[in-house]
């Protein structure tokens, strides 16, 4: 009987450990984390001769609730439907020097989850990083250029917080 007892107790003890140590190999990773990088469309800003006459076209003949700052797209999260997510439309005056050093018309914001990790990763590829991230109430932005002289513009969104600002502001978004 103590022959039983000390064969089944060795053999669970062996499979405990067979289990523990192969939970363990499968869940390292092979190499260094990869980060998630671009997680969706967070602005499209273009240059324009009179922003404010440009806004009343687009609202009157294409319906979207502009303000001030442009247009906000108001959309659901695609991993969590409870959660709201934003996309900022804004037009600039033609003599606007934001979108420099680029010498384009545009410029496209890109939504990301961990911008500090990121810009890292990026300064590491060579990516030119034009600024340093600036952080406020409704997320962090860092501006960096594409080989085409492109400037793009990357948010780490807290959409909660813009939601509130764009309530205390009394806009209305296009959904």
């Amino acid at each position: 009987m103590k022959k039983t007892l000390l064969i089944t107790l060795t053999l669970a003890t062996t499979f405990g450990l067979g289990f523990a140590f192969n939970t363990i190999l499968s869940t390292k990773s092979d190499g260094p984390e990869k980060i998630k990088r671009v997680t969706g469309i967070g602005g499209v800003f273009f240059k324009c001769k009179s922003p404010k006459a440009m806004r009343e076209w687009y609202k009157t003949h294409l319906g979207l609730n502009t303000n001030q700052y442009g247009c906000v797209f108001e959309w659901r999260q695609a991993t969590d439907s409870t959660k709201k997510g934003y996309t900022q439309w804004s037009l600039f005056r033609d003599s606007t020097n934001y979108f420099e050093p680029s010498k384009k018309d545009f410029m496209i914001n890109y939504r990301v989850e961990n911008l500090d990790a990121l810009v890292e990763e990026l300064k590491k590829e060579g990516v030119t990083v034009v600024d340093k991230v600036e952080a406020v109430e409704y997320g962090k932005f860092v501006h960096i250029m594409d080989p085409e002289g492109n400037k793009i513009e990357l948010w780490e969104p807290n959409d909660i917080e813009y939601e509130k600002m764009g309530n205390k502001m009394g806009m209305k978004t296009t959904k």
